[in-house]
């Protein structure tokens, strides 16, 4: 919402903020405290998992330097608002020498932390997205589903080329209808519109604090589908936060556990729950008449097939669930690549089309359906996209043992409620914050550590 002009002013006011928040947590007298209770006998668990997020916040600000965030700060910034011209245009060159600067910048910080954390640079940048993650468990995870994926996907191709193709309704449709019927969606997933808002923005976003929720999505008049899930997607990710312990509100242990875990809460939300028949059914007759819709293209089935087409594409956003894990893994081999320095900066066009070619088979026609479709690494966000894929694994855990511990939840659902699944979480995954490590969490909720088999389960029952 913010006026193009106004830009400029809004990096200076960030950078101060970051480097203000930096120097208070740099205070020696902090680190003294730290060390002071944790050697004393706290009360209560709560109390004694807050300090250890707090010194994890402690050494991650400790690790670099003061002038190397506001530099970072401010290179992220510019290289955000020349991606923002750049993406429209195709033109990877223009935004060439900010995304060098971030990347060398972003390359500094993960040495400084490394040094500190005692592991690679690369796992020292994933750990501020997904704390603790490895890249000997990712590689693990992106293996397995190397291997099980090609094979499967030209399976589920092949099957669903002997079915009739889903009809996608006739448009246009108005983005004010679409933004209508996704507030009504989220208000029936339980999203209070007295604490948050529903806007729009060139990439799909949630954001701000669990009484004061942003969600952005991105709509075209010609396909209101494609919205309507980024709509139901982000708001899996403000139920996790709007179920965060009020008690640690503002307290590290209070904060959502890593992103890997919100992630997984808005793919659960967005493909476990809403793209299922059970959820089309009771949402068609919205769709319907959000939209005026007749015939055919408006049927369950349709809509069904439609939102359960699997077919490789270029934009990873748009991405079905069996080609998702792709780009995932695409992204994260090119960012630890470039980080290390084993890829020149220069090179990535050329080095993400042949990426796509090897794991999904065709090649970007140009850079904005390419290594210009994500804001992340133009924003600073490095280490981050395999948190996708490790929440897509995550969601399909959590869903398969909430419905067998509640087998009710996929009937609620057809009848519009949520409540049963989203109380499930509530209890085992959104009032523990910070509590437990992501792994923890998962193993205590499921019984087991996080794997790829229920995964690949529920995409072998919903594709295979």
């Amino acid at each position: 919402m913010m006026p193009r002009g106004s830009a400029v002013a809004r990096t200076e006011q960030l950078t101060v903020l970051k480097v203000s928040v930096h120097e208070i947590l740099n205070d020696p007298r902090l680190g003294d405290l730290l060390t002071e209770v944790e050697e004393t006998q706290l009360d209560e668990p709560w109390k004694a998992a807050n300090i250890r997020e707090m010194r994890r916040v402690w050494i991650h600000a400790n690790a670099v330097e003061l002038e190397l965030v506001e530099a970072l700060s401010r290179a992220c910034s510019e290289c955000e608002l020349r991606w923002r011209e750049a993406r429209p245009n195709s033109d990877f060159k223009s935004v060439l020498s900010s995304l060098s600067e971030v990347l060398n910048l972003t390359r500094q910080s993960g040495v400084s932390r490394a040094e500190v954390l005692g592991c690679s640079p690369y796992e020292a940048l994933l750990d501020e997205y997904e704390p603790d993650a490895k890249t000997e468990l990712l590689d693990k995870y992106f293996a397995d589903l190397s291997s099980f994926l090609p094979s499967f996907l030209q399976t589920v191709i092949e099957k669903q080329g002997e079915q009739k193709p889903g009809e996608l309704p006739a448009g246009p449709f108005s983005i004010e209808q679409q933004r209508t019927l996704g507030k009504k969606l989220m208000e029936v997933l339980g999203f209070n519109f007295e604490r948050g808002r529903l806007d729009s923005s060139l990439h799909p976003f949630c954001g701000g604090v669990p009484d004061d929720i942003r969600i952005t999505t991105r709509y075209t008049d010609a396909d209101f589908t494609q919205s309507l899930m980024g709509v139901l997607h982000e708001t899996g990710h403000a139920l996790y936060e709007c179920g965060l312990p009020p008690n640690w509100r503002y307290q590290p242990v209070g904060a959502a556990r890593g992103m890997a875990l919100h992630e997984s809460q808005s793919l659960l939300i967005e493909m476990q729950a809403c793209r299922s028949r059970e959820f089309l059914s009771f949402a068609a007759p919205l769709m319907r008449e959000a939209f005026s819709g007749a015939g055919r293209a408006w049927e369950v089935e349709n809509l069904h097939r439609l939102y359960t087409k699997v077919e490789p594409g270029f934009i990873r956003v748009d991405a079905d669930e069996v080609t998702y894990p792709a780009h995932v893994i695409l992204r994260y081999r090119l960012e630890r690549g470039l980080i290390k320095g084993d890829i020149a900066l220069v090179d990535l066009p050329a080095a993400w089309n042949d990426g796509m070619i090897e794991l999904l088979g065709i090649c970007p026609p140009n850079d904005s359906l390419g290594c210009l479709q994500d804001i992340h690494w133009y924003d600073g966000a490095w280490g981050y996209f395999p948190t996708y894929t490790m929440g897509a694994l995550a969601a399909a855990q959590l869903f398969a043992s909430a419905t067998k511990g509640l087998p009710n939840i996929p009937t609620a659902i057809s009848e519009g409620n949520f409540d049963p699944l989203v109380d499930w979480m509530r209890e085992n995954v959104h009032s523990h914050g910070s509590f437990y490590s992501t792994e923890q969490l998962i193993e205590a909720a499921t019984g087991r550590p996080l794997d790829t088999s229920d995964f690949k389960e529920h995409l072998s029952v919903r594709y295979g």
